[in-house]
């Protein structure tokens, strides 16, 4: 083969810090876009019975520590991306039933009974931003663990 044609294809071939950079930003996207859904939404509860309520105090609570999670997992990308990995991890975890809360009260309200100050009207409800948080923390996720088992990879690969 040809050695200028054999030097064209590794030009087109990323290395691995360029791999590892894209990984790195995707990674702070996906961070940037879970807190910002969730604080637009966030919003809208904040002031409200809703942060009173003996379960949803506690979600919303959960979600606010998730959004700050989330802005931590952004600040550390750049530096300790497996850390940042994990936290991202932690922030999917504690905002998602923030989201599923909205989405399905019904079955929520079969699980946890209690007196409630709103009555059920229907037990599925389309809420466009707690879809889109939902996707946003589904892509953080995927994101981020795998992430963290990539950067945990590497660090066992160079160790032996």
């Amino acid at each position: 083969m040809c050695p200028s044609v054999t030097n064209s294809a590794k030009l087109f071939r990323p290395n691995s810090m360029e791999k590892l950079r894209q990984q790195k930003l995707w990674q702070a996207i996906a961070c940037l876009a879970g807190a910002g859904v969730l604080w637009i939404h966030l919003g809208e509860f904040g002031g409200s019975e809703f942060s009173g309520g003996r379960l949803t105090g506690r979600l919303l609570t959960m979600a606010e520590l998730g959004s700050a999670l989330f802005l931590v997992a952004l600040l550390l990308t750049i530096f300790l991306p497996r850390v940042a990995a994990a936290f991202a991890c932690t922030a999917t975890v504690l905002c998602l039933p923030f989201y599923l809360y909205i989405l399905m009260p019904g079955p929520y309200r079969w699980i946890f009974k209690g007196e409630y100050s709103v009555p059920l009207q229907r037990p599925f409800v389309w809420d466009n931003w707690a879809v889109a948080g939902v996707l946003s923390l589904a892509i953080a996720g995927i994101l981020s663990l795998r992430n963290f088992l990539v950067y945990g990879r590497r660090r066992d690969w160079k160790n032996k």
